[in-house]
């Protein structure tokens, strides 16, 4: 609706010959409808593609950011909490630690707004697997 709407207003604007003040005014709104619509996945895939995951003897490594290098690096030795979720194909989301009470609240499709989700490693390729080799590091 939020970008119907602006693309409608701006639409109006630039039609009726209002003032060049109206058709700025409006750009803000356009772009954010864009970014709400269709942007907000290219961002996704983008970021997606720049992340990398490892596995040591004794740590979990999330290697991620699209400006900025965030590096996770979690001891298995400390961890309490792994949980898995998996897909008939295989696929699947492997969580380090309990979700904060906020993430209900927050959207990832919004810039930062995963900042309460636990790290994760998110849908890779044969997570059961993955899992496996996690709990095995763990034990030992």
């Amino acid at each position: 609706m939020w970008g119907g709407f602006a693309c409608f207003w701006e639409f109006g604007v630039i039609t009726s010959g209002a003032p060049f003040f109206f058709m700025l005014w409006g750009i803000p709104f356009v772009l954010m409808g864009l970014y709400v619509t269709v942007g907000r996945f290219f961002v996704d895939a983008r970021q997606r593609a720049n992340t990398y995951y490892g596995l040591t003897n004794e740590r979990v490594i999330i290697l991620s950011g699209l400006f900025n290098r965030n590096i996770k690096s979690l001891n298995l030795g400390t961890l309490a909490q792994i949980d898995i979720t998996q897909h008939n194909d295989g696929r699947g989301t492997i969580t380090f630690g309990p979700s904060h009470p906020m993430v209900a609240w927050s959207s990832a499709s919004w810039p930062s707004g995963n900042r309460y989700a636990p790290p994760s490693f998110e849908m890779i390729e044969d997570a059961k697997e993955v899992y496996r080799q996690i709990m095995q590091a763990q034990k030992k």
